[in-house]
């Protein structure tokens, strides 16, 4: 079982407990009671000094102090300002922001109507993929139950503060994350990304002030102004307070979300709350941060968690994707996944981005087919340089990163799949070399008869072989073999 001694739940703390689609649910766990504070005090400023003092940062993976992006975006004057909730939540394994909507929605209207009244907007903007279709059916019904108790709308409570909300439905661009091709795609425009400054605080969607945050920081706001930001800051470590969500996922025990406090260490959240490495194999690596982030060892895992450290180790915090891999899977490989999938979400805009990252797979691709050069990884560490400091947005700025900390934690690891031509993981189907043992093997025939391509010769009662030049390793005869003759070399 999981130890959840070690989780808090703040962005968590409704969901399971109540019927999101039932506001009655909500109000009951002190829900709007934070909008009734902030919007009773009348002070704005005063409601953004708390979030600053809280040391709540962006919980979609740059870590920009929320409070400051409030007080910016206040400050920026205009007839008209919007707040946006990123709800485009495309990490592979990721799936917190999509489980707090689907199981918490009025948490999040709550807090941007109190974004809204802090800044000066009257209308928010959630930008979810459409392939999210629970979390935007509870959304339309928690809106409408809103609108009907007048806690969102025109004239909330009867305080003469109008705010409303609608949905913008994305088609599943990762690079829509990044707020700027977010803001182009709910325009009408290609979600491609755009130099900053401007920001969207001072000139965002139909260039008006802007304040975008994602799910999990807007679910932690009307927490923090019921219970104070010392109570939050007393949370997490100096620079990164509170708590974070992760989607534990992988070669873990217990698989799901977790919520834990900024500082846990990497071994509490795997040996402890995710109880270990399943068949309790060896640990390898652990990916935080998704495509953006890197692969951390054994040596990381007593190192706590938060931004700057995680930042420190080569990997980044990201939106909270955390993949833990054992002795069976191959680092280069697990490399190669990653730079696939930034290669088909680049949107293309910057020629790093589009070439630089294709250059890379296609390196990565090679090396796994066993026909890298020592060349090639000199050309892999210097392209992914090049492509990190060049690249217009944060998806080309983070992609290098799976293959930088792989080339740093498991050089061996590409020098085997270089020098050796062998993959250490035997995971690489170019590299596997399915080999008979002839004192094992008593000839019946089983793997020739299981074998698709007809790899297998030999005469029955006598020990077979497998033409190397044939054989398509898929492992078939393998499987099959009951008694152990065949290994994979």
């Amino acid at each position: 079982m999981a130890n959840n001694k070690k989780q808090i739940r703040i962005a968590l703390r409704n969901c399971g407990f109540i019927n999101p689609e039932n506001i009655g649910d909500y109000i009951a766990r002190s829900g709007y009671a934070a909008l009734a504070s902030v919007l009773g005090a009348n002070n704005p400023q005063n409601s953004i000094d708390v979030i600053k003092k809280s040391g709540l940062r962006g919980r979609g993976g740059g870590g920009f102090p929320t409070g400051l992006k409030w007080e910016i975006a206040s400050k920026n004057h205009a007839d008209q300002k919007y707040v946006v909730c990123n709800a485009d939540e495309g990490d592979p394994g990721a799936f917190m922001d999509r489980s707090i909507l689907e199981g918490d929605p009025h948490s999040v209207l709550e807090a941007m109507a109190i974004n809204g009244f802090c800044i000066g907007a009257t209308k928010g903007l959630i930008y979810i993929r459409a392939e999210y279709p629970l979390a935007i059916e509870r959304l339309l019904i928690a809106i409408n139950q809103a609108e009907e108790i007048s806690v969102l709308g025109n004239n909330i409570m009867n305080t003469g503060f109008d705010f409303n909300i609608e949905l913008r439905y994305g088609a599943g661009a990762f690079v829509c994350g990044e707020e700027t091709a977010l803001i182009h795609s709910m325009e009408g425009g290609r979600g491609e990304p755009t130099f900053k400054p401007p920001f969207p605080a001072q000139e965002g969607y139909l260039k008006k002030p802007t304040n975008v945050n994602n799910v999990e920081t807007f679910a932690n706001i009307p927490a923090i102004i019921l219970k104070g930001w010392e109570w939050f800051s007393s949370i997490g470590t100096e620079k990164s307070k509170g708590t974070k969500v992760f989607a534990l996922a992988g070669k873990v025990n217990n698989v799901g979300l977790i919520e834990v406090p900024m500082g846990i260490t990497l071994r509490e959240v795997i040996y402890e709350i995710g109880n270990g490495i399943v068949n309790d194999k060896n640990f390898k690596a652990v990916q935080t941060g998704g495509p953006s982030g890197g692969c951390l060892t054994e040596k990381f895992l007593d190192t706590p968690i938060d931004y700057d450290n995680l930042i420190a180790a080569g990997s980044m915090m990201g939106s909270g994707g955390m993949i833990v891999m054992d002795e069976d899977d191959c680092m280069v490989s697990v490399a190669k996944f990653y730079l696939d999938f930034t290669v088909e979400e680049s949107c293309g805009k910057c020629a790093p981005c589009r070439i630089g990252n294709k250059r890379l797979f296609e390196l990565l691709e090679k090396i796994t087919e066993g026909k890298g050069t020592m060349e090639d990884l000199d050309h892999l560490k210097n392209l992914s340089k090049v492509t990190k400091d060049t690249a217009l947005c944060g998806l080309g700025q983070t992609s290098p990163n799976p293959v930088l900390s792989t080339i740093d934690n498991f050089w061996n690891e590409y020098l085997a799949h270089v020098v050796d031509k062998k993959c250490p993981a035997g995971q690489c189907k170019a590299l596997k070399c399915y080999i008979i043992d002839t004192e094992q093997c008593i000839g019946c025939t089983v793997c020739a008869r299981a074998c698709p391509v007809g790899a297998i010769k030999g005469e029955k009662k006598t020990p077979h072989e497998i033409s190397q030049e044939i054989c398509i390793k898929c492992g078939a005869c393998m499987e099959k073999c009951k008694f152990n003759a065949i290994s994979i070399k």
